[in-house]
């Protein structure tokens, strides 16, 4: 598929290689629901574009996550090339869907250098759902 994944505690970093079409749930790119039991409520997602060539982004570029749990609130802030494009709070649910501009991610996109880096926390212990997780960047 193009990408390297990594994964600690808390983390998930996705290299990518290649810009990689479509929907790709956290299950496809090779991660499993007992790699993402969040034990401190911190969630750090590193999405990595670096050297991946012309990013020719979705229409609406779309991060969901998705987690067993009902939490109450959840706090997110989505950073791109170090600025901060989306800071939201969400109330109830199992999920968070992050809308992201496509104008803007292409306004701060560097030469080489372009990492998307999502931070979330919970109020809890948290248990996400790989099948029910993904990324809609490129089209």
């Amino acid at each position: 598929m193009g990408q390297v994944i990594e994964i600690n505690q808390g983390e998930v970093k996705v290299k990518f290689n290649s810009p990689t079409t479509g929907k790709i749930t956290f299950e496809e790119l090779g991660i499993s629901d007992d790699e993402l039991v969040l034990e401190g409520g911190f969630l750090r997602l590193l999405f990595d574009m670096e050297g991946i060539g012309e990013h020719d982004y979705y229409a609406v570029p779309t991060i969901e996550v998705a987690y067993k749990e009902n939490c109450s609130e959840t706090h997110w802030q989505c950073d791109f090339n170090e600025e901060t494009i989306l800071d939201k709070y969400d109330h109830h649910g199992n999920s968070t869907v992050m809308l992201l501009n496509r104008k803007k991610l292409s306004s701060l996109e560097h030469h080489h250098e372009n990492k998307l880096i999502v931070h979330a926390e919970f109020p809890e212990k948290v248990h996400l759902s790989a099948a029910g997780s993904y990324i809609n960047l490129f089209k």
